[in-house]
């Protein structure tokens, strides 16, 4: 779910920051540049993993800041195609399930990777998973806002994100998030964990039953 990237940039430090270490404000500023944001084909930065090298240090005429060239390794949010998560149920919507992981909310389930048959409740806003339809013991399990969730990671997208213009009197776009992650949950064992959580006592039931067996 998290991997170190490698990366280079040229920081800026400026007067206010002289009084720290070369390391410290670099640290500092890396982070102010980087946490919480999306590089494009990279990740969510998350923090700082260490620096491995810091180049010269120059000061252009006119400019009090010293521009040092730097290399790091950064803590990036990219979990792999096929990897399974748990996080939480954020809302339904007729597109599918979208779901949390609390620092990450850009994730979907859509209709179509939702355990089959699956029904969208307009009351509830909440999909519904008719467990045992073709059988005709039909359950209703309903997948409601924070509930918690495993899902596997079936694709990601990046968006580039580019300047926007003057507002206009047509309707607003909504911007698209700059990493989105898609998922699935048809197949056995991902969804709700509650569907598969084994009620309690069964073990120990089984634990009698397989004693008695040996003594037998």
């Amino acid at each position: 779910m998290f991997v170190l990237a490698e990366m280079k940039d040229v920081i800026r430090v400026t007067p206010d920051h002289f009084h720290q270490s070369l390391t410290e404000s670099i640290t500092t500023l890396l982070n102010r540049k980087l946490a919480n944001k999306v590089v494009l084909d990279v990740g969510l930065c998350i923090a700082l993993f260490d620096i491995m090298h810091i180049g010269h240090s120059y000061i252009f005429p006119g400019d009090g800041s010293s521009h040092t060239e730097v290399k790091f390794r950064y803590i990036v949010f990219r979990p792999l195609i096929e990897e399974i998560l748990i996080g939480k149920i954020r809302s339904c919507s007729r597109d599918g399930v979208q779901v949390t992981l609390g620092f990450f909310d850009d994730i979907l389930i859509p209709v179509n990777a939702l355990q089959h048959p699956s029904r969208f409740d307009e009351t509830d806003q909440a999909w519904v998973w008719e467990y045992g339809a073709k059988s005709g013991e039909k359950h209703d399990l309903f997948m409601d806002s924070g509930e918690p969730i495993r899902f596997r990671v079936t694709s990601e997208t990046f968006e580039e994100s580019l300047p926007s213009g003057p507002p206009s009197s047509d309707c607003a776009v909504q911007p698209l998030a700059p990493y989105r992650i898609v998922g699935g949950i048809n197949e056995p064992g991902l969804g709700l964990l509650s569907w598969w959580e084994q009620p309690d006592g069964d073990d120990d039931e089984d634990e009698d039953n397989e004693v008695e067996v040996l003594d037998a």
